[in-house]
C-alpha cells in the first residue's frame, strides 16, 4: 500500500488589486509565514498602484515567493479595462496551477473565484477563498452602487469555498448587507510579527500627532487636519502634526492645511516603513470613516505608542479593554480627544491596552496557521 506523505507543500496564489496599505501588509505577512511553512507562494496584483516604497517591500519578500510576483494593470472601478486585465490574470493563474487561490478585496475576490471556478471545469482541484478586507462592504445597503456590488457578491457565493473575515465587525456587516453566507466562513484576526512588538520611542523633536496611511477621504486625513485646528482652539496653544502616506487626494489635504493656517506646523512625508514613521510623532491618530481590521492600530499598540482612533469597523475589537481611546469619526469628537491627550500625553499613554495582551491576541504565526487549517479542511472535503 502506498501512503501519501504527511506533508504536501501547497501552491498558494494571492490575488488582490492594490499593493498598498493594510491588504498589502496582510498578504506580505501571510506569504512570509506560508513560505516558512514550506509552501510555494505567488502574488498577482496591480502594476499601476504604489511607488518606490512598495517596490522595496516587494523586493523584501521576493525570495519567499517561489511562484513569483505578477503585476498587471487593474483599474479600481469596474470598466472596459477589466476585460483585458481579467484575460491576463486568468492566463497567469492557469500557468501557476495553484492548489489555493485566495482573493483579497473586491476585485481580487472576483478574479480568484471566477477564474478558480473556470479551472475547476477543467478538473483542477483548486480551492477558492475570499477575504473582503472591507472592500465592497464599505458601500451603503441602500445606495444604487451598493446594490449592484452586493448583487455581484451574492452571485460569487456559489463559487466560494470559504470566506475568511478579518474581524467580527466585517462578518456582521456582510450578514447585515447580504445575509448569512451560503458558504463556510470564519473570522481570523490580522497578526503581527515578533519585530512589530519591539517598542519605538518618539524622537526628541517629534510632532504632537502622527497620521500614517493612504491619502484618501475614506481614511479621514481631512477629519484629522480639521481636528488639529479645532484642538488648538480648545487647548489654547499650537499643535504640530506629521502625515505620512500618498494618494490622489494628498494635494487637497496640503491645500487644506494652508487654508486653515496650519502649514508651518503640519508636515507631509512620503510613504516610509511604519516603524520609522513612529519616531516622527508622539500620539498616533487613526481618523478613518470606515475600516475592517486596520494594521496601523495594531502596529501602533505593538510598538508601545498611544493611539486615538475612530469607533468604526473592527477597531473596537482591538481596543475592547480601552474604549476611552475611541471617538466618533467627526472633526469635533476627534479634536476633543486630541486636546485631552495633548494636555497630558503621559497620562493618556497610561490608558492604552496592556502590551502583552496585544501580543497574545494578534500574532502573525497564529493567523497564518489558522488560515492554513481552513485551506486544508477545504481541500480535504474536495
Amino acid at each position: 500500500m502506498v501512503h501519501e506523505p504527511a506533508f504536501r507543500p501547497l501552491r498558494i496564489v494571492h490575488c488582490f488589486r492594490s499593493p498598498v496599505g493594510g491588504i498589502f501588509r496582510h498578504v506580505r505577512d501571510l506569504a512570509t509565514a506560508q513560505s516558512a511553512a514550506g509552501h510555494q507562494i505567488g502574488i498577482i496584483c496591480d502594476s499601476s498602484t504604489g511607488g518606490d516604497y512598495e517596490d522595496r517591500l516587494f523586493d523584501g519578500i521576493r525570495d519567499k515567493l517561489a511562484l513569483g510576483v505578477h503585476r498587471i494593470a487593474m483599474q479600481r472601478h469596474v470598466g472596459p479595462g477589466d476585460l483585458l486585465a481579467g484575460i491576463r490574470t486568468y492566463g497567469i493563474i492557469r500557468k501557476l496551477r495553484p492548489d489555493i487561490l485566495h482573493g483579497h478585496g473586491a476585485k481580487g475576490g472576483v478574479y480568484s473565484r471566477i477564474f478558480g471556478s473556470v479551472l475547476r471545469v477543467f478538473r483542477s482541484r483548486v480551492a477558492r477563498f475570499y477575504s473582503p478586507h472591507g472592500g465592497s462592504l464599505h458601500f451603503g445597503k441602500d445606495e444604487w452602487e451598493g446594490k449592484l456590488v452586493f448583487a455581484a457578491e451574492r452571485m460569487m457565493e456559489p463559487l466560494t469555498d470559504a470566506i475568511i473575515f478579518v474581524s467580527q465587525y466585517e462578518r456582521d456587516s456582510y450578514i447585515q448587507k447580504l445575509g448569512a453566507p451560503k458558504c463556510p466562513d470564519v473570522v481570523i484576526y490580522n497578526g503581527l510579527t515578533e519585530a512589530d512588538f519591539e517598542k519605538v520611542e518618539a524622537a526628541a523633536d517629534a510632532a504632537d500627532f502622527l497620521y500614517v496611511g493612504m491619502m484618501r477621504d475614506l481614511k479621514g486625513p481631512d477629519i484629522f487636519i480639521g481636528a488639529i485646528a479645532e484642538a488648538e482652539r480648545l487647548i489654547k496653544r499650537r499643535l504640530s502634526a506629521v502625515l505620512v502616506g500618498d494618494g490622489a487626494d494628498k494635494p487637497r489635504y496640503i491645500r487644506m492645511t494652508k487654508e486653515l493656517g496650519l502649514a508651518d506646523r503640519v508636515t507631509f512625508c512620503d510613504p516610509m516603513p511604519v516603524r520609522e514613521a513612529f519616531r516622527l510623532g508622539r500620539i498616533v491618530v487613526v481618523p478613518s470613516r470606515a475600516e475592517a481590521m486596520p494594521y496601523i492600530v495594531l502596529e501602533t499598540l505593538a510598538a508601545g505608542k498611544p493611539v486615538i482612533a475612530t469607533r468604526v469597523g473592527g477597531i473596537p475589537e482591538i481596543l475592547a479593554g480601552d474604549p476611552s481611546a475611541l471617538v466618533a469619526p467627526t472633526t469635533q469628537a476627534l479634536a476633543e480627544k486630541m486636546a485631552e491627550a495633548a494636555a497630558d500625553p503621559s497620562a493618556y499613554a497610561r490608558k492604552m491596552p496592556d502590551h502583552r495582551d496585544i501580543r497574545q491576541r494578534f500574532g502573525a504565526e497564529a493567523m497564518a496557521q489558522a488560515i492554513e487549517d481552513v485551506y486544508k479542511a477545504t481541500l480535504g472535503k474536495a
